[in-house]
């Protein structure tokens, strides 16, 4: 079966959360928009793409940072609209340069920091 990025369910705005999680370890890494280009432009390259909100323009995962993403596998969550990007990562995920986006954690009202920038 043909898959078609049309066949998901965008929100309002033409988007889809995607989650990236490292292949090896199975961590989270970060949480972005794409829009049925994007995933289709995934597919084709092996480059995660994603759409920026703020720039309205097409993110390729470390194309400025060379922090890349490479595809291994795009799963489609049972209600289509959500994706979960397995990648392979190359340095850090997050803008902050720390190894994911997630490393605060907020246990009884208290932020923890749990990492530092790689």
């Amino acid at each position: 079966m043909t898959f078609d990025p049309a066949t998901l369910k965008y929100d309002d705005h033409g988007l889809v959360p995607a989650i990236a999680q490292d292949v090896t370890s199975g961590e989270v890494l970060m949480m972005a928009w794409m829009n049925a280009e994007a995933v289709a432009q995934t597919l084709s390259t092996g480059r995660v793409t994603y759409w920026s909100r703020s720039r309205q323009a097409f993110w390729i995962k470390g194309e400025t940072s060379g922090h890349v993403q490479e595809l291994v596998s795009l799963r489609v969550d049972c209600d289509r609209d959500c994706l979960l990007i397995q990648v392979r990562q190359s340095g850090p995920a997050c803008h902050t340069g720390r190894r994911t986006c997630f490393y605060t954690d907020v246990t009884a009202g208290s932020e923890v920091e749990l990492m530092s920038p790689m």
